[in-house]
């Protein structure tokens, strides 16, 4: 997969793209990522790539032209055809379906704005999709296209070392992960949960579907409302409940 990113901080995109996991999909030609930077294409001689905004109001608003040039070099750079996504509070919630969609693609560019964001007339025009990481503003659209990069990245297929990890994560299956431990068994902090030890596998198998659907029960009930829970899936629900209510009411006493 390649991605093109339009960005006035390249170097922040090519250090981000060259560490932990992503690094080594690039290392092993699984992923190719490219930053331009628009102001390289402004004209005059403080290559000036923004403007006051029209209407009166503070900031500064990133003009057409540079951004335009950009966007027509980064096309031609690769011959497979890419959709521009513009990072940007206004847009659609990135979810993990969206990622899986996404990492499907051969290649995308993404833009990055600054200041007020970019000038509506080039986002009209040139834009195919607009994607916002939550609902909060940033300084621009690095933090957000390094994010998306990193959740795509991962996803290719021999990017993790355990091609299971994927499938396990939270949100591929509309729930929340389950709970994870490692050594020591014992420690000062509890103990590592007797069914994990036991080698029954799918007893842990059970154990571990329980508890992302009771943990997502309890912290993102709004994702539970979109699943329609098959007869097993509730019952362990419910097993979930009547422990976690127990367990709440040892506390309290």
């Amino acid at each position: 997969m390649r991605i093109d990113v339009v960005t006035l901080f390249p170097e922040f995109v090519r250090q981000c793209a060259g560490l932990g996991v992503i690094g080594r999909a690039a290392e092993r030609g699984l992923l190719e990522v490219e930053a331009w930077n628009p102001r390289e294409r402004a004209e005059g001689g403080y290559r000036r790539i923004d403007d006051s905004v029209c209407g009166g109001g503070p900031g500064m608003v990133m003009l057409i032209e540079p951004l335009r040039r950009t966007l027509a070099e980064v096309r031609k750079a690769a011959a497979t055809p890419a959709p521009v996504i513009y990072l940007s509070p206004q847009g659609r919630r990135l979810t993990q379906e969206k990622v899986q969609e996404l990492a499907k693609l051969p290649r995308m560019i993404l833009l990055c704005g600054r200041y007020e964001g970019i000038d509506e007339r080039l986002i009209e025009r040139e834009v195919d999709e607009e994607l916002s990481i939550g609902d909060y503003v940033l300084s621009g659209g690095e933090l957000a296209a390094a994010v998306l990069i990193d959740a795509v990245g991962r996803l290719q297929e021999g990017a993790l070392g355990d091609a299971q990890s994927a499938a396990q994560d939270s949100f591929s299956d509309g729930l929340l992960d389950c709970p994870h431990y490692t050594r020591p068994v014992s420690h000062d902090y509890g103990d590592v949960p007797a069914v994990l030890l036991s080698g029954d596998h799918a007893a842990i198998g059970r154990w571990r579907r329980k508890q992302a659907l009771g943990r997502t029960w309890s912290r993102r009930p709004d994702l539970l409302e979109k699943l329609a829970l098959g007869q097993d899936d509730q019952r362990l629900l419910d097993e979930f409940k009547l422990e976690h209510k127990g367990h709440t009411h040892e506390q309290n006493h």
